[in-house]
């Protein structure tokens, strides 16, 4: 038998202490859970940061928190490595506090737990993920320092975009080796090697109101102007190459028997690569600048949007994961889904990426949300035994 080499020691080690953490690791998603936490509710994402931030400081691990004045404040903890690797960058880890449940969803369904399958307000999406990261940082502590340092990082907004999120999330992301993002797993048990952009917008289209009846040859419609819009938008959608369009929301006008002087639609767009990111929203623009109707115009502005991960930016680093989780004696594969995550823009720096290595949940933003409990310890343990690998050579 060939002895054990220093990073399979370490691996061992990792893994080892993380197996005797599954008690507590179900406890600290209770407590998640149990607190709301909804993108625009800043006290609970805050709330749910107190008691991250109190964690990993009685374990001695460094953190910093960024107040902001409008959205959850941004918490990043890390260890810094011995310096030995330092040059070819760090590892990072990505999670999110916020979910899409409002303020008071808790006192209606709080956590919940039926053998080893967990319900509540965001136990998949992502609290889980979030538990998931900090018991990795928690073991890889309890080591002898890796040659690179390991970040974490906690945001507050990425179910409305991370519009306050990005700018932190690039940050933390420059020089990286490697970004772990912990969205859920997916039911099939594999994680996320690939997901689509997408982009949301807000059209407003002005017109002339006039009386419908009397002298509705004076009016100009903002509401036909904005159908023929949607018309032309929606045909922008191409299943075969996977861009999709969908106006979602409409309002407009003043009365049935007035010509409508304006009118709103909000849009959503999903792309898979930049390229067609760049092609779609030139198109898009296109359609905006035409005088549908005359005596109307209309104006685009986006609202949110996420940079799509592209399948090229995880396939080595799926690679490695996958050959540690064989180890631990699970199966993995590699899955791609048209939802958005910050993966995207990580993966768009050309970063390697991979999403999706939180623990296995379903049911995302319903009120049948579910985590499956047993999938936390292996997939904890594949992400810590990943890192770890990254030490091999300097890879």
């Amino acid at each position: 038998m060939e002895p054990l080499t220093d990073t399979e020691t370490m691996m061992a080690a990792a893994c080892d202490w993380l197996a005797g953490q599954q008690t507590e690791m179900v406890e600290c998603l209770k407590t998640l859970v149990n607190i709301d936490s909804n993108s625009y509710d800043k006290a609970g994402t805050d709330a749910v940061a107190d008691v991250i931030v109190e964690w990993l400081e009685a374990d001695g691990i460094a953190v910093r928190r960024t107040s902001r004045p409008d959205s959850g404040d941004i918490v990043e903890a890390w260890l810094e490595g011995d310096g030995s690797d330092a040059a070819k960058g760090h590892v990072l880890m990505m999670g999110h506090r916020d979910t899409v449940f409002p303020t008071g969803t808790v006192a209606e369904r709080g956590y919940t737990q039926q053998g080893d399958t967990a319900f509540g307000p965001g136990v998949a999406d992502m609290k889980s993920g979030l538990v998931l990261n900090i018991f990795v940082l928690r073991a890889l502590k309890h080591l002898a320092p890796l040659p690179f340092p390991v970040r974490v990082l906690f945001t507050a907004d990425e179910e409305i975009g991370s519009r306050d999120g990005t700018a932190f999330i690039r940050e933390a992301a420059s020089g990286a080796r490697a970004v772990l993002n912990a969205e859920p797993g997916r039911i099939s048990g594999n994680v996320v090697t690939g997901r689509k952009g997408g982009a949301a917008f807000l059209i407003e289209v002005s017109g002339k109101a006039a009386h419908s009846g009397v002298s509705h040859e004076a009016g100009a419609s903002a509401i036909e102007a904005l159908a023929r819009k949607i018309v032309k938008l929606h045909a922008l959608t191409d299943y075969d190459s996977g861009v999709t369009t969908n106006i979602g929301l409409i309002e407009g006008g003043i009365s049935r028997n007035t010509v409508a002087p304006s009118a709103t639609a909000q849009l959503d767009t999903r792309f898979v690569t930049n390229e067609q990111r760049v092609d779609l929203l030139a198109a898009i623009e296109t359609i905006i600048a035409e005088e549908e109707v005359p005596g109307t115009q209309a104006t685009i502005r986006q609202t949110s949007g996420f940079l799509p991960m592209e399948p090229t930016m995880s396939e080595a680093l799926f690679t490695r994961y996958r050959a540690q989780a064989e180890k631990l004696g699970f199966n993995v594969g590699g899955e791609f889904t048209g939802g958005c995550s910050d993966a995207g823009t990580t993966a768009s720096l050309g970063i390697p990426t991979l999403c999706g290595t939180g623990p296995v949940g379903a049911k995302m933003h319903t009120d049948d949300e579910y985590c499956r409990l047993e999938t936390f310890l292996p997939r904890a343990q594949a992400v810590a035994a990943t890192i770890i690998d990254l030490a091999v050579e300097g890879a």
